[in-house]
């Protein structure tokens, strides 16, 4: 499966994503989005990891107003592309 990182405070999106057989790093620091195939951020602020330049080659899905459902969703579509 995929390499998911995560943004910490998505608990529930990273217990979804391991159970669904995903490895899930945790987004603590830029370099933690460099081998990700994908990475979940908050969007609460609207730039987390203080990151200036594109730390990964992947999709970067902004999690406000989605449920962990919608999340994986989305993941999974991304991935087929």
């Amino acid at each position: 499966m995929a390499r998911i990182g995560v943004e910490e405070s998505l608990t529930d999106v990273q217990q979804m994503l391991q159970e669904a057989g995903h490895e899930v790093i945790t987004l603590r620091q830029e370099q933690d989005a460099s081998n990700c195939d994908c990475c979940v951020i908050s969007g609460q602020d609207k730039d987390m990891m203080g990151m200036q330049n594109t730390a990964i080659q992947g999709s970067v899905i902004n999690a406000h107003g989605l449920s962990a459902n919608d999340i994986n969703q989305e993941i999974q579509q991304r991935l087929q592309q």
